[in-house]
């Protein structure tokens, strides 16, 4: 697997390919993860859950751009049987799919786009998309974690919906012991709204912010818990100031691969609002549902696929904030949901790619 960043990271794509590679290498599988490393003095490798992680250095160090040429010789040398290119937005998926051909080494690619807080980076992904369409045709698969990959990258792309193949992220918070207990959910001095991921602005925690002193006059007992890590934390504290609100803004966060974590914080939310300006098949919300937790989000992206199946409700993300405020109310007075949603668990994930990488290499 071939990756912009470490998988022993936070985020979503780091988690998605920690998840599914050790899950692979217990069922047997050979992995390795080659990562670049913005900023690195040197390349490195680890095992981890008997997974071989790789990290090239890569340029610039302050940026996201990833490129990391040291890859070109790292593929050859990993001798794969296939090679999958997890995210297709910076510059390490063009020169793996480059390496991958000039090998004839088949590949598959799971797009994993996202949004970005540079207005002008966002609206380049269909630029970028199609600039890399002479490689993603001669990918063998294109894997889509959402529904609507296949209908909107097809059609973009213009490649048939049957080169495509459907592998969602796994929801499951993986304690076994845990799986099937609904959670209390009120917190124990009254509503508790989370807004959870890297604390970006395109994330939209600063709408959830901006919604508070409004749902505080519904409802005067509620809280906002910002979880996370990230550049915009400042950001974030300074306009829970300006609206007069910060007494009633905590910021916390959870280790990436402590999921029972994850799960206590939940014990003491009643909603879990998500207002990003994009998202894929975000895990946060996928395991919020699995909590038992209501939820908003924005009618963007793969959050669509949850709110089409009943389990989100959606609001545009740049609705006014009283608005929001509204929404989250109103959700609040709702009871929780009190079984989980059926989808798709991480073994599920790994075993769907474990037939896709065999079919492939055949």
């Amino acid at each position: 697997m071939v990756t912009p960043t470490t998988p022993l990271g936070g985020g979503g794509v780091e988690r998605h390919v920690r998840e599914v590679s050790r899950r692979l290498s217990c069922a047997g599988m050979q992995v390795e993860v080659l990562c670049a490393d913005p900023g690195g003095l040197a390349s490195g490798e680890q095992v981890r859950d008997g997974v071989m992680i790789g990290s090239l250095r890569a340029w610039p160090a302050n940026s996201d751009w990833c490129f990391a040429p040291g890859l070109w010789r790292a593929i050859a040398r990993a001798d794969a049987d296939v090679i999958h290119v997890q995210s297709y937005h910076t510059l390490v998926a063009p020169l793996a799919m480059l390496r991958a051909a000039t090998l004839g080494i088949p590949f598959v690619v799971t797009f994993h786009g996202g949004g970005h807080s540079s207005a002008l980076r966002h609206r380049m992904r269909g630029l970028q998309r199609r600039a890399l369409r002479p490689l993603l045709v001669r990918a063998r698969r294109l894997v889509a974690v959402a529904r609507f990959e296949i209908d909107e990258y097809g059609r973009e792309l213009r490649i048939p919906a049957d080169r495509f193949v459907l592998i969602p992220n796994g929801s499951d918070l993986d304690i076994p012991e845990l799986a099937d207990q609904a959670l209390s959910g009120e917190g124990e001095h009254g509503a508790v709204i989370a807004t959870i991921g890297r604390l970006e602005r395109y994330k939209g925690h600063h709408r959830v912010i901006a919604a508070l002193p409004y749902i505080l006059e519904r409802r005067p007992d509620a809280r906002v818990i910002v979880v996370g890590n990230g550049p915009y934390e400042q950001a974030l504290r300074a306009a829970a100031a300006t609206a007069g609100v910060a007494d009633r803004v905590d910021f916390t966060s959870v280790p990436a691969e402590d999921r029972r974590a994850m799960w206590v914080l939940l014990q003491g939310v009643s909603l879990v609002a998500l207002l990003s300006d994009f998202e894929t098949h975000p895990i946060t919300a996928l395991e919020a549902a699995t909590a038992h937790r209501r939820l908003l989000v924005s009618n963007r992206g793969g959050l669509l696929d949850l709110i089409r199946d009943g389990i989100a409700r959606g609001i545009e993300p740049d609705a006014p904030a009283r608005s929001v405020a509204s929404a989250i109310v109103e959700e609040l007075d709702r009871p929780l949901p009190t079984r989980s949603p059926r989808l798709t668990t991480w073994d599920e994930c790994a075993s769907a790619l474990a037939d896709l990488y065999r079919s492939v290499a055949a």
